[in-house]
């Protein structure tokens, strides 16, 4: 099945995990101002992932500084305790694992439609090692899929191109219209391609909070995106 829907506008989702995490509130107004569309929250339990970051208290925080949508990422082993906890939050997208949506399928589209009910988008990530067709059975569950381009659990790892033929037949073959994410490795020289494979949401951690302008940086991954 093919998709006839033309592309989606670029969304840019600075992650929040290579912020200064002592200035959130400022580095949070910095990339407001410069044009971000989404921030992006990596959420870890040092389970899922060998690293540990933050949980709902964190996010309710955010929700109070900022409109911006708040994009979070559940990189931990029970999203069905915690994800009504995010939401409850402030979180306007709540994205699960596949490696852990496998476990309790049926769980997991329950899980999802829950989301939906809510107003919340859900979505469902894949590490670079599986492929976009075991997805299948969750698809008409979510409004996003965020393929991960590098291993989850640390930022400032290097973008892996061969994960971009999946999101091709992701468009292509599975005919899937929402919103595909892209998360590891983001940059001007990444970008391009993963927009002519059909991502829309980029999300990008030091590209953006490394940049020395983070406002022509935004902008300068903004037309990246478009280039294709």
């Amino acid at each position: 099945m093919a998709s006839s829907q033309e592309p989606n506008p670029p969304i840019l989702a600075p992650s929040l995990l290579s912020a200064d995490f002592a200035n959130l509130e400022s580095e949070i107004e910095r990339v407001t101002h410069a044009g971000a569309d989404w921030l992006h929250c990596d959420i870890m339990d040092g389970h899922f992932v060998p690293n540990l970051t933050f949980g709902p208290p964190v996010v309710r925080s955010l929700r109070k500084v900022t409109e911006l949508p708040l994009d979070c990422h559940l990189m931990i082993e029970d999203p069905w305790k915690y994800a009504p906890a995010f939401v409850d939050a402030g979180a306007n997208g709540v994205t699960i694992h596949l490696e852990v949506a496998e476990r309790r399928p049926d769980d997991a589209k329950a899980l999802l439609d829950s989301l939906k009910e809510r107003g919340v988008r859900p979505g469902i990530a894949l590490n670079p090692d599986r492929e976009v067709e075991d997805l299948t059975p969750f698809l008409p569950h979510v409004d996003l899929v965020l393929r991960m381009s590098v291993f989850p659990g640390f930022g400032g790892q290097k973008f892996i191109p061969e994960v971009l033929p999946g999101v091709r037949r992701l468009r292509q073959d599975l005919g899937f219209e929402g919103h595909v994410q892209m998360d590891g490795g983001m940059d001007l020289d990444t970008v391009p391609a993963a927009s002519a494979a059909g991502v829309d949401v980029f999300v990008a951690g030091t590209a953006v909070f490394g940049a020395p302008d983070i406002r022509q940086r935004l902008f300068e991954l903004r037309q990246a995106a478009r280039a294709n």
